[in-house]
């Protein structure tokens, strides 16, 4: 039953029974005006595809990622063959990657730098054949020993200059590879006490960074979105990067709201107490969404495990989002998702990455029919009908103040707030999504 037969993965339709094939991703099929795979716009994550192994905080390995070649740029390249192979048989146009990823670290950054040139060089190669592009790259500025207390919020001025260098790299990398999105991820930007912490400075030096690296990407033609990607507790107890709101609050203060959106990941929404649709909702109303790291957490488990999206109420309410925002631009979809460590076969990975692609389909497919249904959307619209017009409306317009609305309400009574219904549309929600 699981034997895979090496060839492409494609659409069977629901019915099928083939573990082989997408039975609700049909890349070309058009739902709400545009084709699934331009919708979707699905990315390969390259830390967990071809480097996470299966290592936890318990043990060591359970899956053999070297490809076969001893440490140095040819078991990057090995990597690099399959990577680009993976995402063919899956049909995936896109892919993702921090600097370490891709290429081997020297014993400098000089050496580090250009060891990524090389196997950037490669990438541009690669996707020539193929046709897949870069959705982003990024810079890992947290697993290394000299960024155990952070990057640009590091208290040593030296980490900073080699986070900043390392930044540059990873946007010229960007740059020739024709990346549509440079991320930053803050990892340890953030502090555990604040009894060794001066925080001002740390949180004025993120933005620094912030702003260095905006103004070299446009100064050498990067037309991109640049992304922050909101995560909350881990690794570092208080992150500066917590939540959308955070980081909006932050950009708005330094004044880059022009150029930075937010990478919204659904596991990072749980570990900060908010559901996935509502990160995307706050970047969405606030002008700032930008793309997805798709995954699924453990409810029980407080930290970030990283699975793939199954979840088809969470796919259905951020494609929901996702669509009344007008679809992605410059984003996508991109599989920040590993699988168990107990899945330790390649055909693991297939099924794996199939499930979410087919979980996001299927979320799409009812987000447009949510959307179409009209039900929800009616529902709001009278739920707030008081601001349409009457007090309401001069309240919006800003022709009331405090002693004309003082004035106003000084002898109503017996006011009565309408219903939620909240079950009666739970209720509707199941009925589009199991009809």
């Amino acid at each position: 039953m699981f034997d895979y037969n090496g060839k492409k993965i494609v659409f069977e339709g629901k019915d099928s029974k083939n573990p082989f094939a997408f039975h609700y991703y049909d890349p070309e099929r058009v739902v709400a005006g545009r084709k699934m795979k331009d919708h979707l716009k699905f990315a390969m994550s390259y830390w967990h595809t071809i480097n996470a192994s299966g290592t936890d905080m318990f043990g060591g390995d359970t899956a053999d990622k070297n490809f076969g070649e001893p440490y140095g740029m040819e078991r990057y390249m090995k990597k690099a063959d399959f990577a680009f192979d993976f995402m063919q048989k899956l049909g995936i146009e896109y892919y993702c990657f921090h600097d370490v990823d891709v290429a081997p670290e020297g014993k400098n950054l000089e050496e580090s730098v250009r060891n990524l040139e090389v196997i950037t060089d490669y990438f541009a190669k690669k996707q020539k054949e193929t046709g897949i592009k870069l959705l982003w790259s990024t810079a890992n500025m947290f697993s290394d020993k000299k960024f155990m207390a952070g990057a640009a919020t590091s208290p040593n001025a030296d980490v900073f200059a080699v986070a900043a260098g390392k930044v540059k790299a990873a946007i010229d990398a960007a740059i020739k590879l024709g990346a549509t999105n440079y991320v930053f991820w803050g990892g340890r930007e953030g502090y555990d006490t604040l009894l060794n912490t001066n925080m001002g400075l740390e949180v004025d030096n993120l933005a620094r960074l912030l702003t260095m690296a905006r103004d070299y990407g446009r100064a050498h033609g990067f037309k991109g979105d640049f992304l922050i990607e909101p995560k909350p507790k881990e690794p570092t107890k208080h992150q500066y990067d917590f939540d959308v709101a955070t980081c909006v609050n932050f950009l708005r203060k330094y004044d880059l709201l022009k150029d930075f959106r937010m990478n919204i990941e659904a596991n990072h929404a749980t570990l900060a107490m908010h559901t996935f649709q509502h990160e995307i909702r706050v970047a969405r109303i606030n002008g700032v969404f930008g793309s997805i790291d798709a995954n699924q957490g453990d409810m029980l488990l407080g930290w970030d495990t990283d699975q793939f999206p199954t979840n088809i109420y969470d796919t259905t309410l951020a494609m929901y989002e996702i669509l009344k925002e007008g679809g992605f631009k410059n984003g996508g979809l991109n599989f920040d998702a590993k699988t168990r460590r107990q899945s330790n076969t390649y055909e693991d990975m297939l099924l794996a990455y199939i499930a979410g692609m087919d979980s996001f389909a299927l979320g799409l497919i009812k987000a447009d029919e949510l959307i179409r249904d009209g039900r929800f959307d009616k529902f709001v619209e009278d739920r707030y009908a008081s601001y349409k017009d009457g007090i309401g409306k001069r309240i919006v317009e800003g022709k009331e103040n405090l002693e004309s609305l003082a004035a106003y309400g000084a002898k109503l009574e017996n006011i009565k707030v309408d219903s939620g219904r909240q079950e009666y549309l739970e209720a509707l929600l199941n009925d589009i999504l199991f009809r």
